[in-house]
């Protein structure tokens, strides 16, 4: 397994590698690290990154107010407050990836591309008009996706845990992104990969951890919220059978050795919660992750919490604003690990195989 330590040399913001904690700080702005800054003025920082963030989808099950696919063990919404966080978090992932969609090495790009877990289809959309030769799929269980989209671009309703349907030896390059807490076997998704990609393709795998960290803290007590908010999250996925910790302990990169891709390269970013970075881009980034995660914390807890672990309507409520306060406190730094993972299939099959 061959491990980047650093970030791509083709970008200036500050990639981490495999290790833990995270190798690089990154640097602070000066009012948020004056002890003398009030709360007024933090406040302010929150308004002003706010407000200059450019504005930029069936039958479904309702749980207090937030509808849900019919596909029982998915814990996300698909109402319209999530799809928009969605596509927010698309925004800030990119450019904390120096504008780029993908970091595997395409060359002159792929001509079959499969996006699992497409969402809104942002992603899939935005490949389709950067790649107009290419022919772009994003599939996903729940139809949230434009009607309106590039010619190259299409959207199918499946299900990626069942058995894929595609032609074998197909695809050039598969882009699987989020699914933390969302696959029961993540060995058979990597072995479908393979089989439907073509020699040669790259498969890409974008995860964030589901625990939030402190720049300042580092070491967090286990009383501490973004402590107590991983610990839950994960219990609660494993009650509902799919695994949350993929992106830890090179889980990725390890389940794509295992099925036979090759030239593996795993990245790790701290992609910074709130405005607090110094470098415009970098504050930028925090400020639309803020956004993100701060409409977005229910829609990620109310299931799991109330469904697979049986709290009461009004101690999620406790808890969500209890780390939403923690993650609008921008002296603590916070960030959370964002692992990018990509691999390749061998030119030529290995002896033996099928």
């Amino acid at each position: 397994m061959a491990a980047s330590p650093q970030g791509t040399a083709a970008s200036s913001l500050p990639a981490v590698g495999s290790s833990e904690p995270t190798a690089t700080a990154i640097p602070v702005d000066p009012v948020v690290e004056d002890e003398e800054t009030t709360d007024a003025e933090i406040e302010s920082i929150h308004t002003s990154s706010t407000a200059s963030l450019s504005e930029s989808i069936t039958e479904y099950r309702r749980i207090h107010g937030r509808t849900y696919t019919q596909k029982t063990d998915y814990w996300g919404p698909n109402d319209e407050r999530q799809n928009e966080g969605l596509d927010i978090a698309h925004y800030w992932e990119t450019l904390l990836l120096g504008d780029k969609l993908f970091l595997a090495p395409l060359g002159n790009g792929p001509s079959n591309v499969l996006d699992v877990g497409t969402g809104t289809g942002i992603w899939a959309i935005d490949f389709a008009d950067e790649y107009p030769s290419a022919e772009v799929i994003g599939v996903d269980i729940s139809p949230i996706q434009p009607g309106w989209v590039p010619p190259n671009c299409k959207f199918q309703i499946d299900d990626i845990e069942e058995s894929w349907t595609w032609s074998t030896d197909h695809f050039d390059f598969i882009h699987i992104k989020h699914l933390e807490g969302s696959v029961a076997d993540w060995p058979k998704l990597y072995n479908q990969s393979y089989v439907h990609m073509k020699a040669g393709g790259y498969i890409e795998v974008k995860e964030i951890d589901v625990e939030l960290c402190s720049q300042v803290l580092v070491d967090l007590d286990d009383d501490h919220v973004y402590k107590r908010w991983g610990k839950v999250m994960l219990e609660a996925m494993d009650r509902l059978g799919k695994t949350g910790t993929q992106s830890r302990n090179h889980g990725i990169a390890r389940g794509l050795e295992a099925a036979g891709f090759v030239d593996v390269v795993e990245q790790q970013w701290a992609a910074p919660v709130g405005a607090w970075p110094r470098d415009p881009t970098l504050k930028e980034v925090g400020a639309c992750h803020l956004q993100y995660l701060d409409q977005s914390l229910e829609g990620f807890g109310t299931f799991l919490l109330k469904e697979m672990m049986g709290w009461e309507y009004a101690e999620i409520v406790v808890f969500m604003s209890e780390m939403r306060k923690a993650i609008r406190d921008l002296k603590l730094q916070s960030y959370i690990k964002l692992h990018v993972v990509y691999a390749k299939k061998p030119e030529k099959a290995v002896e033996g195989e099928e």
